[in-house]
């Protein structure tokens, strides 16, 4: 009750605008109570113009409307392949499930592994982006080779490519490091950076009876040693010290790896090369 009375005659000394006000511990306890607290400090993120710009929110397919866009270019890369591999006189059933395996190979393989459903059963965008692809393939089959003759169009379609490849890799490595428990270390390290590189290439290898000949000619392609690289660096760097600080680390991690995907697709695509000049001996 005491408290109380001088808080009341603190507040009425206060209204009175008397200056000399008796000050005592308990006075300055009940009015420093009722100040304002300071507002928190908000956090700058030096790097956050790598991911706040249209650019980046394109290259991370966050509108489904730029996601279904790149699917039917990533599964029309893939037809592309699958039609001039396959003879043309193939049944059409045969052209199909090879396509449907080539664009969801690796969506297939690793659901298996960490016990999840595949893509093409969890997610009816892929199917309709498949069937898209496949008709436009079978029934405009010069739009491949209008792809092949356009430099523009083709880099068009590979940058789509490798834009929905960078988000397969990346949503899997990091489905599988939740889905694998630790042993050695505080994380599992070999296990999710092995499913993102499956991810990444596993349509390489369907059907099974492939086995390794993909590999056995010229070792390993483009599109695998790239998500192999691309898993392995983003699977250390989201799970060691590496990210501690950094703000969105995910979506930054995710943003270089499209954009590395997108390097090595075109490099891969149009056959760069560095020239060497030969010295000769006199």
């Amino acid at each position: 009750e005491s408290g109380g009375i001088i808080d009341v005659i603190a507040l009425s000394y206060l209204l009175q605008g008397i200056e000399h006000f008796p000050v005592s511990s308990t006075n300055l306890t009940s009015i420093t109570m009722g100040k304002k607290q300071p507002e928190p400090v908000e956090v700058v993120d030096p790097t956050g113009w790598m991911v706040d710009n249209d650019v980046a929110n394109f290259l991370l397919l966050h509108q489904k409307e730029v996601l279904y866009m790149c699917m039917v270019g990533y599964t029309f890369l893939h037809g592309s392949k699958v039609f001039k591999a396959v003879p043309k006189t193939a049944p059409v059933s045969y052209k199909l499930i090879s396509m449907i395996l080539a664009c969801t190979g690796g969506g297939i393989l690793v659901p298996i592994f960490i016990n999840k459903v595949p893509v093409p059963l969890a997610n009816d965008a892929y199917p309709i982006a498949i069937l898209t692809s496949f008709a436009l393939h079978h029934y405009f089959p010069v739009l491949a080779e209008v792809m092949n003759l356009s430099a523009v169009v083709k880099s068009l379609i590979v940058v789509f490519y490798e834009m929905v490849r960078a988000k397969v890799v990346l949503t899997f490595t990091l489905g599988a490091s939740a889905a694998i428990a630790p042993t050695v270390f505080s994380f599992p390290l070999f296990g999710p950076i092995m499913c993102g590189t499956v991810a990444g290439c596993g349509g390489a290898f369907l059907p099974m009876n492939k086995g390794l000949d993909p590999i056995a000619k010229d070792g390993l392609q483009p599109p695998m040693s790239s998500a192999f690289v691309g898993s392995a660096l983003v699977h250390l760097f989201l799970n060691t010290s590496l990210s501690d600080g950094v703000i969105n680390a995910k979506e930054k991690a995710h943003l270089h790896l499209a954009l590395f995907f997108i390097l090595v697709g075109l490099v891969s695509a149009f056959n760069f090369s560095i020239k060497t000049a030969k010295v000769k001996k006199e």
